[in-house]
């Protein structure tokens, strides 16, 4: 097995950067998912990239749960969120790499954003199975993993190991250099 390895933090900082956005990455195709009221879960958002854009469609009334094993990152997204007046609506939260802690939410999450996280998880099956049990009957989770990084047949032991926690295919939308299916929990 690949020893466990986790974006850099400083990595975040160009993660954050505008060339993304102009290269295509799908930041408004990916929030359109979201709606107003719903509780989302996004694991491991880094500085924040999709999350202020989640948690200005949640509105005044959802919230966005932000867990992740970096402090730094973490720091960098609380910042940013305060700065967009959206600090109520995103709880970011520090994790351990075996495990979000999301049983507080078991049950209660609309939609999920797993954007290039799942391959950095020591376990995908866990980070399936936790995912599974904080989603509501019929919540979605988005599923992205990069090209780059992750291969068909790896991806393919991903939709597996979704399967097997009660995540279903719903669709498989296009996304550009990146592996996608939006799961539907059964």
């Amino acid at each position: 097995m690949a020893k466990h390895r986790v974006c850099p933090w400083w990595l975040g900082y160009f993660l954050l950067s505008p060339i993304r956005r102009w290269l295509g990455d799908p930041v408004e195709a990916v929030i359109s998912y979201v709606q107003e009221g719903m509780t989302v879960l996004e694991p491991g958002p880094g500085m924040g990239f999709f999350t202020l854009g989640m948690a200005r469609r949640v509105g005044p009334a959802g919230r966005v749960i932000a867990p992740d094993v970096q402090p730094k990152m973490l720091k960098v997204l609380k910042r940013r969120a305060e700065k967009e007046g959206l600090g109520e609506r995103v709880e970011a939260r520090l994790v351990q790499p075996d495990t979000m802690a999301l049983n507080d939410v078991a049950g209660r999450v609309d939609f999920a954003l797993a954007s290039a996280v799942v391959h950095e998880f020591p376990s995908p099956a866990n980070f399936f199975q936790e995912v599974s049990r904080a989603l509501k009957q019929g919540g979605r989770l988005l599923l992205l993993e990069p090209k780059g990084h992750v291969g068909e047949t790896r991806f393919a032991v991903e939709l597996d190991d979704a399967a097997r926690a009660g995540l279903r295919v719903a669709e498989r939308p296009a996304f550009k250099r990146s592996h996608a299916a939006l799961l539907e929990k059964l």
